[in-house]
């Protein structure tokens, strides 16, 4: 029987979603509490990767267990079980071929900026002050719907086989001291989001132009498109399949 859990986590204690050696995991936190709960050996499938210091809001993955599964006693289990930094939201039997990363329809993620400095955001937003130019920011991000190839904004040396993500939308907001971009897509590259963040805020500083902006897309060269801003202002936030309703 094949399990799909949903849960969200601060990523400030891990070093990404993914096992590796020597370093804590949210995956690899997830396998303990299920192991000990289940008294089974359970190896969670995550539905993408996130870097160290990234956080989600709503994350997935799935795993395979032989017997019926008392779902909500479970999702209680585990968030007494679990470190306060993840939380259980809801355990749901889907069929068998379910793949919570391939069968995924639209992620969503967003990037939190906050202009003034506040000790409270400090591992949850990313505090920048200089003043940005938003109206260009965002026209900017109508730019990155009319594109596919989005090789200029992928980790270099990457193993994928295609660059091409088709992005549903990508738009700024300013909510009082803090701004937030909110990007979806079917798919994303390694580091896509956060380069793509800050190519926008050179964009907003009047350091590259929008016809700047497509030259650097059609040149799909990571060396020209902005830097990459820091993990921890950066969420995972929705994650669509056909067959669950959020």
């Amino acid at each position: 029987m094949r399990y799909f859990i949903q849960f969200a986590y601060n990523g400030t204690q891990y070093h990404g979603w993914q096992i590796q050696p020597n370093a804590s995991s949210v995956q690899e936190t997830l396998n303990k509490a299920l192991s000990v709960l289940l008294n089974s050996s359970i190896n969670v499938m995550g539905a993408g990767r996130t870097d160290t210091g990234v956080h989600a809001r709503q994350m997935y993955a799935h795993f395979d267990f032989e017997a019926p599964v008392d779902t909500a006693m479970l999702v209680h289990k585990l968030n007494s079980y679990l470190p306060k930094d993840i939380a259980v939201f809801d355990l749901i039997k889907v069929h068998d071929d379910a793949h919570c990363r391939f069968d995924a329809t639209k992620r969503t993620y967003e990037y939190h900026i906050n202009t003034v400095k506040n000790p409270f955001l400090e591992e949850l937003s990313w505090y920048f002050s200089q003043k940005l130019d938003v109206v260009l920011m965002n026209e900017a991000a109508k730019i990155l719907l009319n594109h596919t190839d989005f090789q200029c904004f992928s980790k270099v040396n990457t193993d994928v086989n295609t660059f091409d993500c088709t992005i549903f939308e990508a738009y700024w907001t300013i909510e009082n001291d803090k701004l937030v971009f909110t990007i979806s897509a079917n798919r994303f590259l390694r580091n896509m989001v956060r380069s793509i963040v800050g190519t926008l805020i050179n964009i907003g500083l009047h350091k590259i132009s929008l016809s700047g902006f497509e030259t650097i897309i059609a040149s799909k060269s990571r060396e020209k498109a902005g830097f990459s801003v820091p993990a921890h202002g950066l969420y995972l936030t929705d994650i669509s399949y056909d067959y669950i309703t959020n």
